[in-house]
């Protein structure tokens, strides 16, 4: 089997360290061994692919970026990138799994817990012993987080949580939720293990995007939640919020796999469709899909690295990772569409990962935040005026 070579056209392998290319380059080899051969059975049955999980942890992929002393592999976030990468490659719904078990989970953890909760939850979730979900969005509260009406209220010895989340992902397979709610009017983020009395989490079936992915809603009727599971430094809405700017950065980089996947397939295929006795390759209308394809990859990679240099560096901007998530996530659709129609009638066929990665792409331009709710966060910060009321 040959390994997937990548796409790089003005030579952006060199603004990466060698440690960086040994990162990517062994989760390029995961995905080509272990994740392309199963991934279009689970995709057709709608079933997650748990046998996966240990492995990634094996390769320390479950809160990369965070500390050894947790038992992670503390890259830098550039590697971090790549990694998201090389996932998405495989499917959107793999790259979400570490997304979440990763930047929202790990992390909130890491960010607002006490010693106690890191010292436990770490290191069981990067070893993959424990799976996290996340629980912001509500039936009605999607973009608008900060309406939510879950609710906790104080007594003796902890929490009584009320309310429901929508659309979390790992939600049913989860061992523990990062689930934000209300007390007395402040956002705060709560540990909610699995098995609390009161507290479900049934799958949402029915999708046509995210299909080898679990999405799941979580509802809470009077669950206790004990004093010691609160997250004690966690404090109003900009806690989910900085959540939420690590995983926008992780789709950043991750779509852009989904675009190489989409643009070596059809550049692939072109070369190889013989109509009207040439190559369809050789026609002026396909060359101009090809290179308008391998123009927005190339602006979208240079976009990433800079974005994970500043965030190496502690300087990056949320307002910048939005730049990054709204841009990338509208040119990996648009290739993906593009890919299809160069394919013709064969692009709707799981033979070619073309199909699975538009619709997937669908949801990742929806989730952590709209296309047009990334459009608003940055033409607040470049006018000075919010045109969010």
């Amino acid at each position: 089997m040959s390994m997937f070579k990548g796409v790089d056209y003005i030579e952006i392998d060199s603004l990466f360290s060698q440690e960086e290319i040994l990162v990517r380059n062994t989760v390029r080899e995961f995905v080509e061994l272990e994740v392309l051969p199963v991934i279009e059975k689970h995709y057709r049955e709608g079933t997650f692919p748990m046998h996966l999980i240990p492995k990634m942890a094996e390769l320390g992929l479950f809160g990369s970026n965070l500390p050894s002393k947790y038992g992670c592999a503390e890259m830098n976030n550039v590697a971090y990138g790549l990694v998201m990468q090389e996932l998405e490659r495989g499917d959107s719904g793999i790259r979400s799994f570490v997304s979440v078990q990763s930047a929202l989970v790990m992390y909130p953890i890491y960010t607002f817990g006490d010693e106690n909760q890191k010292d436990y939850w770490l290191p069981k979730l990067a070893k993959g012993e424990k799976i996290g979900c996340f629980g912001l969005t509500e039936p009605d509260y999607g973009s608008n987080p900060a309406g939510m009406i879950t609710r906790a209220e104080k007594v003796e010895g902890g929490y009584l949580l009320n309310g429901a989340k929508m659309w979390i992902t790992n939600g049913s397979i989860a061992d523990v939720a990062v689930v934000w709610a209300k007390l007395d009017g402040v956002i705060r983020g709560f540990l909610v293990e699995k098995g609390a009395e009161g507290f479900t989490a049934p799958e949402m079936k029915g999708k046509h995007s995210l299909r080898a992915s679990v999405t799941s809603e979580l509802i809470f009727q009077d669950v206790f939640v004990p004093e010691k599971n609160i997250l004690p430094k966690s404090d109003g809405l900009k806690s989910p919020l900085m959540c939420l700017n690590q995983a926008r950065y992780g789709i950043a980089w991750g779509v852009v796999g989904s675009m190489m996947a989409c643009y070596d397939t059809a550049l692939n295929y072109a070369k190889s469709r013989i109509q009207f006795s040439k190559p369809i390759a050789a026609y002026q209308i396909t060359q101009e899909k090809l290179v308008y394809m391998l123009t927005e990859i190339t602006k979208a990679q240079l976009l990433n690295v800079q974005l994970g240099r500043l965030k190496d560096k502690g300087t990056v901007k949320h307002t910048q990772i939005s730049m990054a998530k709204r841009n990338n996530c509208e040119k990996a659709l648009e290739i993906a569409r593009m890919s299809r129609e160069i394919l013709g009638a064969n692009g709707i066929l799981d033979e070619y990962p073309v199909m699975r990665h538009s619709a997937n792409l669908e949801s990742v331009k929806t989730y952590e935040g709209t296309h047009e709710m990334h459009t608003l966060i940055i033409g607040e910060d470049i006018t000075g005026y919010s045109a969010f009321d």
